[in-house]
């Protein structure tokens, strides 16, 4: 505690002692505990956070703007697919207190803590009295994070980096011998390119800001870089073992699969609805926590479970004993692959390929489908999505047009952060347009033709069509058939036997921490 309240008194967060003006309502402070782990989740360093208690400020009056950006998951994969293939180092940096240095926007005024000395000349009043302007954005604000990001963008800037709104946090310099790479999670910051540009960017940072050097990225945002011979492995074990023991599973049987194969009949599907004779659970069984922890599970690492859980997101409302065995499952299944990951190997010349597909009517209790697609980059996937479709398909042509409407937003992306990336850095960018592969024929040769109205497709949206139809005649996408035992999209739309299931998550890049 006294180490935080000295890091405040560094960095000039306290103003003035004052006594409260009438039309200020000062917010009220909070300490709290943390216990920092590693990535053998180990506990390394206690530690004291002084919190402001930013629920009682006022929109307009306290703040204005708080949103502040940070590194999506997948911009990230795509770096470190880039890092593997050009041979670059990773490097993690921690800036100390990082949110102390930006400026506020706005007069706050909070509770003097307990402890905090007040002169002699202000001791005759009662405490409550008096309160603290501060002067920095201290943690618990509303609008720190936005203040530390715009504090730490406009210095990187000033230094020569360069950034994009397409990845904003994601700055880039180029120099005469080579580019450095320096990818922002809120403190974190992940510097990635040759030996000399990371240790320059390391002292340039050094000298604006207070930083712990935390060496090569093994551990970051509970995601665990495994370096090997032939490349990058990241995986979650260490998360996923406590997760399991959080929930005791983890002594569970271990299963093949995250979901047994669906039965074609309504009335036997394990996953409908809650039924009017059947007992809802209530908080007591924690199955909203279990959904959330394997919803970061699946954003990061674990593409292979993410049309179970979506799945069983959907009844997180009203849950069953049905749908709470469904997520044991999905637990038993992380049992026996714990250390399964996603490996970035270094000789892949594979570039962007995308796969997209559609479970035609995935939810048979309310006639929707599901939309399933991959982004594969270096081997490996990168981005991927396993979503109920909010319009009602009336065939599987509809869904798989649905589908591939939606993979190709997310390859115009995509390409727009890639290419961006790669020119900023002086790297020759791909002119080749996008390969993607759908398993629907007619579906495919309707996007290359464009819209036909015809009783097939006359109530099909034309906007469905015309957008991927303008990216193919633009040459940033490439339509192309494949077979649906070769389509890896297929694994985020259904429930599939053993064997297809492992192809195709082999097929995608995971591999076992053990076997690589």
């Amino acid at each position: 505690m006294q180490a935080e309240l000295d890091s405040l008194n560094k960095r000039k967060v306290f103003g003035p002692i004052v006594i409260t003006p009438k039309a200020v309502k000062p917010v009220g402070y909070k300490w709290i505990f943390v216990r920092k782990r590693n990535e053998n989740n180990e506990v390394i360093r206690y530690k004291a956070r002084l919190v402001a208690q930013g629920f009682s400020q006022r929109p307009g009056i306290d703040y204005d703007e708080t949103y502040s950006p940070v590194m999506d998951a997948i911009t990230f994969r795509y770096l470190i697919s880039l890092a593997v293939s050009k041979n670059l180092e990773m490097h993690l940096m921690d800036v100390v207190t990082a949110y102390l240095y930006g400026s506020l926007d706005s007069d706050i005024y909070m509770k003097a803590p307990e402890g905090f000395k007040i002169r002699d000349a202000l001791s005759s009043k009662p405490k409550e009295m008096y309160s603290i302007k501060l002067q920095r954005s201290l943690y618990g604000l509303k609008q720190s994070g936005r203040m530390w990001y715009n504090r730490l963008s406009e210095y990187l800037i000033s230094q020569g980096y360069t950034n994009n709104l397409i990845c904003p946090c994601v700055f880039i310099r180029k120099t005469t011998s080579g580019y450095v790479i320096i990818a922002v999670y809120v403190d974190d910051l992940n510097i990635i390119g040759t030996h000399e540009e990371i240790h320059e960017a390391i002292v340039l940072l050094k000298k604006e800001f207070e930083m712990k050097d935390l060496g090569k990225t093994k551990y970051c945002l509970g995601l665990q870089i495994e370096y090997l011979n032939n490349g990058i492995l990241v995986h979650q074990s260490t998360y996923t073992e406590k997760l399991l023991k959080r929930f005791n599973m983890d002594k569970a049987n271990p299963l093949s699969t995250p979901m047994v194969v669906r039965s074609l009949n309504v009335d036997n599907d394990p996953f409908r609805p809650c039924e009017d004779n059947e007992e809802v659970f209530g908080p007591e069984i924690p199955y909203l926590s279990a959904i959330g922890a394997l919803m970061y599970l699946t954003n990061c690492t674990r593409p292979d479970i993410s049309f179970a859980v979506n799945l069983q997101a959907r009844f997180s409302s009203a849950p069953t004993k049905r749908h709470w065995n469904g997520i044991k499952h999905i637990f038993r299944y992380l049992r026996g692959t714990i250390d399964l990951g996603l490996f970035y190997p270094n000789n892949s010349k594979e570039g962007l390929v995308g796969y997209a597909d559609a479970g035609y009517l995935s939810d048979p209790h309310k006639a929707k489908s599901q939309t399933g697609y991959v982004f594969i980059n270096g081997g490996t996937a990168i981005s991927w999505r396993s979503q109920k479709q909010t319009l009602v398909a009336t065939s599987s042509n509809h869904a798989e047009v649905i589908a591939l409407h939606e993979a190709s937003r997310e390859c115009v992306w995509l390409r727009s952060m890639s290419q961006h990336i790669l020119t900023s850095c002086g790297l020759e960018k791909d002119q080749n347009p996008t390969l993607m592969y759908e398993d629907n024929a007619a579906c495919v040769s309707q996007m290359k033709e464009g819209y036909i109205k015809s009783d097939r497709t006359k109530h099909i949206p034309q906007r469905l069509f015309s957008y991927t139809r303008d990216l193919i005649k633009d040459n940033q996408v490439d339509m192309r058939y494949v077979q649906s035992s070769n389509n890896s999209a297929d694994l985020f739309t259904k429930a599939l036997p053993t064997t297809t299931f492992r192809k195709h998550v082999h097929d995608i890049g995971m591999r076992h921490v053990q076997r690589m």
